[in-house]
């Protein structure tokens, strides 16, 4: 029997519902093993799932993705042994503890090459880029992409490696002051979402070409505009709702526009597999040793200060990840 700190919610609601408490944490069960949590990524989706916009059986943890040490490992388990370092990001919610049980097939030892930092900060987004660029769309050299909140962790992470497979990039930030982050990322021209004409803006810096694909990890405030800069037979990706949950789309919108093609994926069904998810990792972590994707931490909270990073996402002041330590 172990101690742990952990954060609960017992409401939805604004970053101060979440409470770190203190409380017993058993032995690891069959096929489990017990970390000792070294650093905790943040997710939007942390935001979604304690506003209740993604509502949670409550009470409940928050948190997706983290990396530590096996201190323990339970009856059953094979292929992780005590003093792996390991990662996750879809053991089910309760990253946000120093401690944890989780399910040995959820997780992936870590490489030399990859820090505990890196890993925490990298994984969940690293593998939501991973399959947007080689499922979603086998992202091709010649390509041209829009990314929405490229300054972000996901948008720079698919910025940079979009850019290494031959793909150009017009990225999209919603303040002036994160538009040399997403240059910086790769993206060859970068739009401000302030401007109420930006899908112009995104076609004046094409001159005139539309994308192959769009990434919209916005939702609410873009994505039926998003559907103008897409290519006739183009490919428009929603993949997150950081401006709130987006409109619903008319088939014949689709249509009118392009006969385009319109999709909602998510991370964790493409990496439902233990097989597929570590080879999908093995991806990730071979673009990190090649540079293509490169550890950017925006912000460091300390587990006790985990309102203040979430208040920090929601007013967008932290350009790359956030990291959260234990």
């Amino acid at each position: 029997m172990s101690t742990r700190r952990r954060v609960v919610i017992k409401d939805h609601g604004a970053p101060q519902v979440m409470a770190v408490v203190s409380d017993d944490l058993s032995s690891p069960g069959g096929g489990e093993v017990q970390l000792r949590q070294t650093a905790i990524g943040f997710n939007f989706i942390d935001i979604y799932q304690r506003r209740g916009a993604y509502p949670l059986p409550l009470p409940t943890g928050l948190g997706f993705e983290a990396a530590g040490i096996v201190d323990e490992t339970g009856p059953g388990v094979a292929d992780i042994k005590v003093g792996d370092r390991v990662a996750y990001m879809n053991a089910g919610v309760g990253a946000y503890a120093d401690r944890r049980n989780v399910l040995a097939d959820k997780l992936v030892v870590l490489p030399d090459s990859v820090g505990d930092e890196a890993a925490a900060s990298l994984l969940f987004k690293g593998m939501t880029a991973q399959y947007l660029l080689r499922k979603t769309h086998a992202v091709q050299a010649g390509d041209l992409l829009l990314v929405h909140s490229a300054a972000g962790g996901v948008g720079q992470i698919l910025t940079r490696w979009a850019t290494a497979l031959g793909a150009t990039v017009i990225g999209t930030t919603g303040s002036p002051e994160k538009r040399d982050a997403a240059l910086a990322a790769g993206c060859k021209a970068v739009v401000d979402l302030n401007d109420p004409e930006w899908p112009q803006a995104f076609l004046k810096a094409t001159g005139g070409r539309k994308a192959r694909v769009v990434y919209d990890a916005i939702g609410k405030d873009t994505l039926v505009r998003s559907l103008d800069c897409a290519a006739p037979f183009g490919l428009v990706v929603s993949y997150g709702a950081s401006s709130g949950t987006p409109p619903a789309i008319e088939p014949e919108m689709l249509n009118k526009k392009g006969c385009l093609f319109l999709t909602r994926p998510s991370v964790f069904p493409h990496n439902a597999d233990t097989g597929i998810f570590r080879a999908n990792a093995a991806d990730l972590f071979d673009a990190i040793a090649k540079g293509h994707v490169q550890v950017d931490i925006g912000q460091r909270f300390p587990l006790d200060r985990v309102a203040e990073a979430h208040e920090a996402a929601e007013a967008r002041r932290v350009v790359g990840a956030i990291l959260i330590l234990p």
